[in-house]
């Protein structure tokens, strides 16, 4: 049965921009469209190819970066010399992205006000669970697409037990992820796929991974910026192994 990952609870199509665009160390005002455009749509290929379920504006904004691309490449009229060139056909794209930015850094904000608020709430009453510190950064979808695009990079073209691979499901990766957590801790990314050597495992293993993360059952967070990619187990780690556990053992007795 194949596995279909919703990404409703990630981002949109406007936090993908943007994470193109700081990666791209470029300005918002000034998006290199054409090289954006090809980045925007080779996300969603591999997107795509890993089973995840697009939201119908990811493909409105890929419609949208080609449509702009398109008229950014039209010569000008020449029957209009005098005349300026025009709005930029980005400008409306830029005014989104810019209102969008600066909404997620308002909801920043607010989350770190709370985060302090609910910090100096509990010093003060009972000890309870240290949880991660407040200095860990929290690692986007889009970024973990980046970081698994480099991981597939390294794979061998010609690798001849692709379809052998094809029995390892879903859930029994998050069972080993799960083992591997509660007794490590943590893990790097780059570590989970250190022993992998084909395309379906790399792909059953990240699905594997959405999944822990849309069940909170664990964290991906980088200690510092640009650093690597952690995974942590999150509190309750042993009941969602046994949920993970329990629906396998159901899967195979239907």
């Amino acid at each position: 049965m194949t596995t279909r990952v919703q990404l409703e609870f990630f981002e949109g199509p406007l936090d993908l921009l943007l994470h193109l665009i700081k990666k791209n160390e470029v300005s918002i005002t000034d998006i290199p469209i054409a090289s954006i455009t090809e980045q925007y749509l080779a996300t969603l290929e591999l997107m795509q190819s890993l089973n995840l379920d697009l939201a119908g504006e990811f493909l409105v904004m890929a419609a949208t970066l080609i449509h702009i691309k398109s008229r950014m490449l039209l010569p000008a009229g020449d029957d209009e010399p005098d005349e300026d060139e025009g709005p930029d056909p980005r400008d409306e794209l830029i005014r989104r992205l810019l209102e969008y930015q600066r909404f997620k850094e308002a909801a920043d904000q607010l989350e770190q006000r709370e985060i302090l608020t609910r910090d100096v709430f509990v010093r003060s009453a009972a000890p309870v669970e240290e949880t991660p510190a407040t200095g860990f950064r929290e690692v986007s979808v889009f970024e973990l697409l980046t970081a698994l695009r480099r991981v597939l990079d390294r794979l061998p073209k010609d690798n001849v037990h692709e379809i052998t691979l094809e029995k390892i499901t879903v859930r029994e990766k998050m069972t080993l992820l799960l083992d591997t957590l509660r007794s490590k801790g943590k893990v790097l990314f780059e570590a989970l796929f250190s022993e992998v050597k084909s395309r379906m495992e790399v792909v059953v293993t990240f699905l594997a991974m959405l999944e822990l993360v849309k069940g909170c059952a664990i964290r991906i967070f980088q200690e510092e910026a640009a650093g690597p990619i952690v995974i942590e187990a999150a509190v309750g780690i042993d009941d969602a192994l046994i949920a993970v556990e329990n629906s396998e053992e159901e899967q195979h007795g239907t």
